[in-house]
């Protein structure tokens, strides 16, 4: 199982990154500490404390020319890594 599916990189999280706070979207079955785990294996940094939060996915529906389509967007649950103190997790360093 892929605990860490991808890094948050919203404006929000963003700003949480200059306190040491990092967002990441992980597996809906994963608990906090596999993800602490899986992020001090990923990115070799200590891990103080993780927080989750689960998103229901939302019911969207959109005008065609012939009909009206509706669907879902997915759920997910997503998580707020923070780190210890000078540590710095680095998205950008394999692009």
């Amino acid at each position: 199982m892929s605990v860490l599916i991808k890094p948050l990189v919203t404006e929000k999280v963003s700003a949480l990154n200059e306190k040491g706070k990092y967002g990441f979207i992980v597996n809906r079955k994963a608990n906090k500490v596999e993800i602490k785990k899986a992020v001090e294996k990923m990115y070799g940094v200590t891990v103080e404390d993780v927080n989750t939060m689960n998103y229901l996915g939302k019911a969207k529906s959109r005008y065609t020319k012939s009909r009206v389509v509706t669907g879902r967007t997915p759920s997910y649950k997503k998580a707020i890594v923070t780190v210890a103190d000078g540590e710095v997790i680095d998205f950008y360093s394999e692009i």
